[in-house]
């Protein structure tokens, strides 16, 4: 009996992690969107003829689609489910991949985009959402990664799918590409279950109980999982009228949205959407500019390992302070080069490094962390609501970044513009002193306590 019932497990947390999977692949459709527009810039704009200004509208449209996304995530995933939810996200990300290759003039593509933005503003809400909601509870933390690290691996893969299409020089392609993608999820997404926790939030417990006993395998544990999720429920959703009432939970949601605003301004997406522009400025060809942005991706995707083997031992804040040095310096040396001239080929190879050390410092600390302390800070009641709003706050300062780039280039220089990053890299240290708590080791309820009683922001964690 032991042996049928460890059998039985084991192929239920197979079946678990192969839904998991399926999932997470919605971080690969975030990041092949993400990264796929960097390669296509310059052969867009040389066929529609267009100015920087319009490019950057072109860029950025995602990202104010994906606000909107962010916005109407939590609604859609409430009333329609999870399931509903990523099947609506996969069919945007395939009809907009499809728009955006066949795109007939700067203003289509710009819609297509949008369209593409709000696949990934409900991606980014719903999918990590349904990991957390059908993982085990040891192996949670492990699937809600394996989302982020998706998500680095879909923009390293865009980045080279970009690099191969250049030689043929097909934004068209480079955009279209990712519909086969985004068909394949959405054929994915169609056959997973629906969150069990959401079918008893609907009074649908049996339903729940359905899923859980082909995810767990164990009665015991099913019926123990799902007496959890019906007290948990018992505590409801207040964000609204708690941050009205509520000072303490303002605080929170304040940092939720000032770590957001920070991990925007040290200039990642800078990097990650305008990249073959900048190996541009630095003197490379097109092909060694389409290349060194592949390359950019790759170290993107392997120093997000670091924070994923280091953040449990060493603490969210050392991790950041390293983070934001390390930012700083890459930065502030990229433009020093950029303002005294690169006249060697070694000079032009130590640009490139320090702009590859900038990324590894951002993998390492900002990237990962900022998701996972919005997550921590936020009371039980208001949760939802706290992550929801530091969710939009990303996605509007993306834009931002994304709409201003070529702007302060333009206006400012390419020196300037590396060193105004290195500067707000190097003033996040005293903001990670002054405001933001180590959470390493501290319970949610712990935090939550903390944070009631009023203690200061810093010292609501250890």
């Amino acid at each position: 009996m032991n042996t049928i019932a460890t059998t039985a497990t084991g192929h239920a947390r197979r079946h678990a992690a192969f839904v998991a999977i399926l999932a997470a692949l919605a971080g690969l459709m975030f990041g092949l969107d993400v990264g796929v527009i960097s390669g296509a810039q310059q052969f867009i704009q040389r066929e529609f003829g267009i100015s920087d200004a319009v490019l950057e509208h072109i860029v950025s449209s995602m990202m104010w689609g994906a606000a909107v996304g962010a916005a109407l995530a939590a609604w859609l995933s409430k009333h329609f489910g999870r399931k509903r939810s990523l099947i609506l996200s996969a069919s945007l990300f395939v009809v907009g991949s499809l728009v955006c290759a066949a795109a007939w003039s700067p203003d289509a593509l710009i819609g297509a985009r949008f369209v593409l933005g709000l696949a990934i503003g409900i991606a980014a809400f719903t999918a990590p959402l349904y990991l957390a909601e059908i993982a085990p509870t040891d192996r949670r933390g492990a699937m809600i990664s394996t989302y982020q690290l998706m998500i680095t691996i879909g923009i390293f893969v865009a980045f080279l799918s970009d690099t191969g299409f250049s030689y043929i020089e097909s934004w068209r392609w480079m955009l279209g590409i990712i519909a086969l993608p985004g068909a394949l999820f959405l054929l994915g997404v169609l056959s997973l279950p629906e969150s069990p926790r959401w079918l008893v939030l609907k009074q649908r417990a049996a339903d729940a109980n359905a899923v859980l006993q082909k995810l767990r395998g164990d009665p015991e544990a099913v019926r123990k999982e799902v007496a959890d999720i019906q007290e948990q429920l018992r505590t409801p959703q207040q964000g609204w009228q708690l941050f009205l009432q509520n000072r303490n939970f303002r605080r929170s949601v304040g940092l939720g949205i000032a770590l957001q605003v920070v991990q925007q301004l040290t200039g990642i997406n800078v990097v990650m959407y305008y990249a073959p522009r900048i190996f541009a400025d630095m003197g490379y060809a097109t092909s060694a500019q389409m290349w060194f942005t592949a390359i950019v991706g790759l170290t993107n995707v392997l120093a997000t390992f670091i924070a994923i083997g280091f953040v449990d031992k060493i603490g969210r804040k050392p991790i950041l302070y390293a983070g934001f040095v390390v930012m700083a310096i890459g930065l502030g040396i990229v433009g020093l080069l950029m303002h005294v001239g690169m006249a060697s080929q070694g000079e032009h190879l130590l640009a490139v490094a320090m702009l590859l050390v900038f990324v590894i410092g951002f993998a390492f600390s900002a990237g990962p962390l900022v998701w996972t302390l919005c997550s921590e800070i936020q009371p039980l009641k208001g949760r939802d609501f706290g992550i929801g709003v530091s969710t939009v706050t990303n996605w509007v300062f993306t834009g931002i970044v994304g709409v201003t780039f070529l702007t302060l280039l333009n206006n400012i220089g390419s020196a300037n513009t590396f060193w105004l990053y290195a500067a707000f890299n190097a003033s996040f240290l005293l903001f990670t002193w002054a405001l933001v708590p180590e959470t390493k080791g501290v319970s949610l309820e712990q935090i939550e306590r903390k944070l009631m009683a009023g203690e200061r922001l810093r010292n609501i964690g250890a």
